[in-house]
């Protein structure tokens, strides 16, 4: 049996999320016909329809990584106060071929990081205090990589471009259940007399309800996905799988949860911030795989 390598990851790891894009993207051009008919918008509603998406991307496109660094309490790291972290991010950088990512710490005993940005040249990667704490300089490297490697991925955009589409689709549902509250009544005459409309009807009821649930499944499963693949990359980058096999082993032993973290950027840390990859098996809507099992596949890797 041959050994895997972070090639063969890499490629798995990519198809599936071609894949998982892909769904996600029809089920929202479904929605967005649905509720088109229902609102008997024609022609000009197909039309608006793409503008307000379009709109939409562009303002989250560029405003995502502001938003996800604001939203975990991240500050900018002084580099006299933490050269150490800005000299390994500097390293990492140079052996990934990218830019040098903009360097923030978050004040938290837990230890965890997270990249964002939407490219190489503009990107950022932050750290808590209770990583740098914890890790010494080896450890320090891996995890660094782990995030460059999203970076150098572009794995920061896919999860972005993945919550402008969940966003909207949880919108589009709030959307449908108002039209309902307040001009269903009105309309309940006419939807009787159009087998189609009731159709239609039915459709977007059913989208309404399990639109939300699938979208959380296709996020957790890209973010699964994608840590594998960034602890793939990240070995590459600085040829040691070991690093941070050995960081994640520490992080493992540890029971502090994130203060600043939510739901909403759960995803992007190294390690769930609630502590709920800890569990022998791989839940279903688990943003992150099993700390032991990456640690066994670093392990068995081969640069």
């Amino acid at each position: 049996m041959s050994a895997t390598t972070f090639y063969d990851l890499i490629r798995k790891n990519r198809l599936k999320t071609y894949l998982f894009v892909f769904v996600i993207s029809i089920l929202l051009a479904i929605i967005g016909y649905v509720l088109i008919q229902i609102f008997n918008w024609g022609i000009s509603g197909y039309i608006l329809f793409g503008l307000f998406i379009i709109f939409y991307n562009l303002i989250l496109y560029y405003n995502a990584d502001k938003l996800a660094l604001s939203l975990s309490g991240a500050k900018p790291a002084p580099i006299d106060k933490y050269y150490q972290l800005h000299n390994v991010v500097e390293e990492v950088a140079i052996a990934a071929g990218v830019p040098k990512p903009k360097v923030y710490i978050i004040e938290d005993p837990s230890p965890n990081a997270f990249a964002t940005g939407r490219n190489p040249n503009n990107s950022a990667i932050a750290v808590t205090t209770g990583l740098l704490n914890m890790m010494n300089r080896n450890e320090l490297q891996g995890v660094i990589a782990h995030e460059m490697a999203h970076i150098r991925n572009y794995d920061v955009l896919l999860m972005t471009i993945v919550a402008i589409i969940g966003g909207l689709i949880i919108l589009f549902r709030d959307l449908f259940f108002r039209y309902l509250f307040f001009f269903g009544s009105g309309r309940r005459d006419e939807r009787r007399r159009g087998e189609g409309n009731f159709i239609f009807l039915i459709i977007a009821i059913v989208l309404a309800i399990i639109a939300p649930i699938l979208v959380f499944l296709i996020r957790a499963a890209i973010s699964r996905e994608r840590e594998y693949l960034a602890d793939a990359s990240g070995a590459e980058i600085i040829r040691d799988p070991e690093s941070l096999a050995s960081a994640l082993e520490k992080i493992a032993k540890t029971n502090l949860k994130l203060k600043t973290a939510s739901e909403a950027t759960a995803h992007l840390f190294i390690t769930n911030p609630f502590l709920k990859d800890r569990l022998n098996i791989e839940e279903l809507f688990a943003t992150h795989p099993p700390i032991h099992k990456r640690i066994a596949r670093l392990r068995e890797l081969t640069i």
